[in-house]
């Protein structure tokens, strides 16, 4: 099998819509390329999620996905409020919401219970234009990345998946479990889930690990293995923290 392997510079962007994302403080996420999954490794830290605590039990300890892995494995605001809201459990009360925040509606076959199928949002999104210069603005005051959720929801011994940034969960992995992650392809870029960009191409074994792999590793875990300060200067260049994350 033959692979172009080219090093590919940030994504660029018409200024208009970059300072749209600088605005939001969505730019640094939006540089993250493709971080292939690991499915394996992520059943096995969902066995060890407890819903109750909201954290890992590993036989060093207990542990979270925290604010500071969010900053720094994704680049986004953590400071903010919390993105929350009603639940919306009739479809007039999501027609209603909906025609408040777009002008338009979806109809009942584009929704399903009280979620809105993506195939709308998209085709909306390609037809909406960002015009409303102070809703831009607000969405930097939110702070974003949430993961325990779906965290909580995929532990039930009956839910087959799991939503909420894997990404985020994945790097906090293999960050704090260097011994566990796969070859780091770009170490000084940011955020720092870049680090593991593509790692499929040039650790082709790693995305075989099996289930038993990971859960033999995790029962095995021995102090010094699991890094508890992972953001030390010396696994972690400074300078490449943008000033605004880095406060």
């Amino acid at each position: 099998m033959l692979t172009c392997d080219h090093p590919l510079s940030p994504d660029r962007y018409n200024d208009r819509v970059e300072d749209h994302l600088r605005v939001t403080e969505f730019y640094h996420a939006s540089q993250i390329g493709v971080v292939q999954n690991q499915k394996a490794l992520v059943n096995a830290l969902i066995e060890r999620w407890h819903p109750n605590t909201h954290t890992f039990h590993l036989p060093i300890g207990e542990c979270a996905v925290t604010l500071e892995d969010v900053a720094l494995i994704l680049g986004l605001p953590t400071d903010g409020l919390p993105v929350t809201g009603m639940t919306m459990s009739s479809f007039s009360a999501l027609e209603a919401e909906c025609l408040l925040q777009f002008g338009v509606a979806p109809r009942k076959s584009e929704c399903r219970g009280c979620c809105i199928k993506l195939t709308w949002l998209r085709e909306l999104k390609e037809n909406m234009q960002l015009t409303n210069e102070l809703s831009i603005q607000s969405i930097g005051h939110y702070s974003w990345g949430h993961l325990y959720r779906g965290l909580c929801r995929a532990s039930r011994y009956n839910c087959k998946e799991i939503d909420g940034p894997i990404t985020l969960l994945l790097g906090w992995a293999w960050i704090r479990l260097p011994y566990l992650s796969p070859l780091p392809r770009e170490l000084h870029s940011f955020p720092l889930a870049n680090r593991w960009r593509n790692w499929e191409r040039g650790d082709r074994k790693y995305r075989y690990l099996n289930l038993a792999h990971f859960r033999k590793a995790f029962d095995e875990l021995q102090e010094g293995q699991f890094l508890w300060v992972a953001y030390a200067v010396d696994r972690v260049d400074p300078n490449i923290i943008p000033p605004e994350i880095y406060m």
